[in-house]
C-alpha cells in the first residue's frame, strides 16, 4: 500500500506540472507542419522625361496562362490543348508552343519567343490577350481542363507613337530560371527584367523589392493562419535628361533623311541622331535607324517578330546605332586634324596647296567633297572641306615619324589626337551595349594582320571566283588587295596616315563618341560621360541626383580651339559645305557651326553625317546625324541638324 501511495502521489505531481507549469501545446504548432510562402510583385518604376512627362509606365494585360503538368500528363503533350487555345484566341499555334517551351532547351525558338522564365510556375501561353476571349476559356473546363487567366503587369509607353526613344528606354521580360536561382531571392520567377536600354541599366532600382507573406496551410491546402508579412517596396522613378519635345524632333529628322536619301536612290540601310548638351554631357534625345515600337515587348513577343527584329537583311531594328554601330567619321574628323597638324608643326598661320588630287607612290587619293582652290589656309580647308590639304599635312606627320620603318610603339599625333577626345575607347554612357570603335594605329594593324593572316593567304591564292561572275572587276581588286596584305598587311602605310586625317580607312567611331568630340570642341576642350538618366524619385517625392562625370580635358591649347570654332561657324553660312542646308537659318539670334562629312565605304553608298553645335555665342547643344549608305552629308544629313536645332532654339 505505501508503494502504491507513493506512485499514485507522483503521478498527481507529474500531472499537476504538466498542467500548471508546462502549459497548453503551444498554437502555432500544427502551422509549423506546413507553410507556403506568397509573393507580392512590387510595382516597377517609371521613367520619366526631364519636365517630368512619362515615357515608360505601368499598366496591367490579361495572361492565359497552363500548368506544365497539364502539358506532360496531356498523352500528345498538350498539343490538342494548345491548339485549341490558340483557336478561341485566333493566335497562331506555333506562337503559344514556342511558350511552351523553356528557353535553351532542344526545338525551343530564340528568346523572348520561347519561356525563359522558371519550370514551377504555370507557363504564360499568350499575353494582351482581350479579356472577353480569356474568360471565355474558363467557361468550358471540360475543354480547357487546366487553364487559367491572370492579370499581369506589363510597361505601358504612354508618349508613343509620337515619341518611342526605342533605343534609350530598352524593354523587359520574365527572368530565366538561372537569373532567379543567381539572385538569391532578390529576384522573382513572375518578376519583369531589363533587357536593354536604360531598363536593364537601372534594372535594380527601378524592380524594387517584392512583398513576402508567409502563410500556414493545413492537409487540405487551405490557408489557417498568417505567420508573417513584409509588404513590397515599389522601385524608384527614373528621371532622365531626355527632352521628349527634341526627342520626336530627333526621330522625325532622321526618319526624314533616311526618305530624302532614297529619294535620291541610296540604300539609306541605317542611321542615328544624337543630342548632348555641351555643358555637362546630359543626352537631351537620340535616334536610332531602323527602330521599332517598344511596345511590342510588353507581355511578350512572337517568334515571327523576333525574327523581323533581328534580322539583317530586314535591317537589324534592335541594334542601336547610336552606341552600337560603327562608321568611317568621313571629313567630321577634320576637327580633330587641324589640332593634330598644329601638334606636329603646322601653322595655323600657314597656307597648304588644296590640288584636285594629291599622289603617293602609284596611288592618287583625289578631293571628295570639294575641289582644288590653290594655296588655302586651314580655316578655308574647314570650311571648303579640302582633302589635300590634310593628306599632305598627315604625310608629312607620317615620313617625320619614321615612314614605313617607324617602329611599332610609335605613336602618329593624328591618332594621339584621337585618343584624347575619347575616340577609340567607350564614353562611359549609361546604356548596356556600346562599341568603342576603332583607331587604326601600328599596333593595331599588326594584330589584325596577325588574326587575319591565314584567311588573307588564301584569299591570296584562290582570290574570288564567286564574286567574279557578278563582279569582274571588284573581283579583281579584291584579289590584288589580299596579295599585298598577305606579304606586308601589318605595316603602317602611307595611306593608312592619310585616310585616317579625313576620317577614312579603317577608322571607325559611333554617332555617340563623335557628339562627344564636337561637345568637346564647343566648350573648349571639356571631355563629360554622356549620361541619359539624370536621378532617382522614390515614393514620397525625394530626389537623388546623378551628378555629371568630367572625365577629362583635351590636350589642345585655346586658340588653336578658337580657330576650329571659327572655321565651323563659316560652314553653315554662304560659301560653306553646308550653307544651303542653312539657309534662312536665324543665325542672327541662334548662330549654329558644324562640319559636313560622307564618307566612302568599298563597295557601298558613301555615308552622311554632319555633326555640329549651337548657339556659337554661349554653347548648348552638339547634334550629329549620321545616314549609312545616305550620300553626300551636305544634302541628307545637315538639312536634320537643321530640323533639329530649329526645335532646339525654341525649348532652350
Amino acid at each position: 500500500m505505501a508503494v502504491l501511495g507513493s506512485l499514485f502521489v507522483l503521478l498527481i505531481a507529474r500531472l499537476g506540472h504538466v498542467q500548471l507549469v508546462e502549459g497548453p501545446p503551444a498554437p502555432r504548432a500544427p502551422a509549423a507542419l506546413m507553410t507556403r510562402t506568397l509573393t507580392e510583385a512590387a510595382a516597377r518604376g517609371t521613367i520619366l522625361d526631364r519636365r517630368g512627362r512619362p515615357l515608360v509606365a505601368n499598366r496591367y494585360t490579361t495572361t492565359v496562362t497552363v500548368p506544365r503538368s497539364v502539358l506532360l500528363d496531356a498523352p500528345d503533350g498538350g498539343r490538342g490543348l494548345v491548339a485549341a487555345v490558340a483557336g478561341v484566341l485566333q493566335r497562331p499555334f506555333e506562337d503559344l508552343w514556342g511558350k511552351t517551351m523553356l528557353c535553351g532547351t532542344a526545338g525551343a525558338p530564340p528568346a523572348p519567343a520561347c519561356f525563359n522564365g522558371s519550370p514551377y510556375v504555370p507557363i504564360p501561353l499568350a499575353t494582351e490577350v482581350d479579356a472577353q476571349q480569356a474568360l471565355s476559356l474558363l467557361e468550358r473546363p471540360e475543354t480547357f481542363a487546366g487553364i487559367g487567366v491572370v492579370s499581369e503587369p506589363s510597361r505601358d509607353h504612354p508618349m508613343a507613337p509620337r515619341v518611342s526613344a526605342a533605343h534609350l528606354l530598352g524593354y523587359v521580360g520574365r527572368p530565366s530560371a538561372d537569373e532567379v536561382t543567381a539572385s538569391a531571392g532578390r529576384v522573382g520567377d513572375e518578376d519583369l527584367v531589363g533587357r536593354s536600354g536604360l531598363e536593364a541599366e537601372y534594372d535594380q532600382v527601378l524592380r524594387g523589392t517584392n512583398g513576402r507573406t508567409v502563410v500556414s496551410i493545413d492537409p487540405r491546402g487551405a490557408v489557417t493562419d498568417t505567420l508573417s508579412s513584409v509588404p513590397p517596396t515599389p522601385g524608384l522613378d527614373l528621371l532622365t535628361h531626355i527632352d521628349a519635345d527634341v526627342q520626336a524632333a530627333a526621330e522625325r529628322a532622321l526618319s526624314r533623311a533616311v526618305s530624302r536619301a532614297r529619294a535620291d536612290g541610296h540604300p539609306a540601310d541605317s542611321g542615328a541622331a544624337v543630342v548632348i548638351d555641351v555643358t555637362n554631357g546630359a543626352v537631351v534625345g537620340a535616334a536610332s535607324h531602323p527602330t521599332y515600337d517598344p511596345g511590342i515587348f510588353t507581355g511578350g513577343i512572337t517568334a515571327a517578330e523576333l525574327r523581323r527584329l533581328t534580322d539583317e537583311k530586314a535591317g537589324a531594328a534592335l541594334r542601336s546605332r547610336i552606341i552600337a554601330e560603327t562608321y568611317p567619321p568621313a571629313s567630321t574628323f577634320k576637327v580633330i586634324s587641324v589640332p593634330a597638324a598644329v601638334s606636329a608643326g603646322a601653322s595655323l598661320k600657314g597656307k597648304y596647296e588644296c590640288s584636285p588630287s594629291y599622289r603617293i607612290g602609284d596611288h592618287v587619293f583625289h578631293n571628295y567633297e570639294s575641289r582644288g582652290y590653290g594655296r588655302i589656309d586651314l580655316h578655308r580647308a574647314l570650311v571648303v572641306s579640302c582633302d589635300t590639304v590634310f593628306y599632305r599635312l598627315a604625310h608629312q606627320a607620317w615620313i617625320d615619324q619614321g615612314g614605313i620603318s617607324a617602329p611599332v610603339g610609335r605613336v602618329d599625333p593624328f591618332v594621339a589626337m584621337a585618343r584624347s577626345f575619347g575616340l577609340g575607347g567607350s564614353t562611359g554612357v549609361d546604356l548596356p551595349g556600346e562599341a568603342t570603335g576603332t583607331i587604326p594605329d601600328r599596333a593595331w594593324k599588326r594584330e589584325y594582320w596577325e588574326a587575319s593572316r591565314q584567311e588573307t593567304c588564301a584569299r591570296a591564292r584562290t582570290g574570288y571566283p564567286q564574286l567574279a561572275r557578278t563582279d569582274k572587276e571588284r573581283a579583281a581588286y579584291l584579289t590584288r588587295l589580299a596579295k599585298e596584305n598577305c606579304a606586308s598587311g601589318f605595316q603602317y602605310r602611307a595611306g593608312d596616315a592619310v585616310n585616317l586625317s579625313i576620317g577614312q580607312g579603317d577608322l571607325a567611331v559611333t554617332p555617340l563618341q563623335m557628339a562627344v568630340v564636337f561637345a568637346a570642341i564647343a566648350n573648349g576642350g571639356t571631355l563629360w560621360q554622356p549620361q541619359v538618366a539624370a536621378g532617382f524619385r522614390s515614393g514620397t517625392g525625394a530626389v537623388t541626383q546623378i551628378p555629371a562625370h568630367h572625365v577629362g580635358t583635351v590636350p589642345v591649347a585655346g586658340g588653336v580651339l578658337a580657330y576650329v570654332r571659327r572655321a565651323l561657324a563659316d560652314v553653315t553660312r554662304p560659301g560653306g559645305s553646308a550653307g544651303s542646308a542653312f539657309a534662312g537659318f536665324p543665325q542672327d539670334r541662334f548662330p549654329v557651326a558644324g562640319k559636313t562629312g560622307t564618307g566612302e565605304v568599298f563597295g557601298h553608298a558613301a555615308t552622311a553625317w554632319f555633326a555640329g553645335y549651337g548657339p556659337t555665342t554661349r554653347p548648348r547643344y552638339a547634334v550629329v546625324v549620321v545616314v549609312g549608305q545616305g550620300g553626300s552629308g551636305s544634302q541628307v544629313a545637315a538639312p536634320a541638324v537643321r530640323e533639329i536645332f530649329d526645335v532646339l532654339r525654341v525649348e532652350r
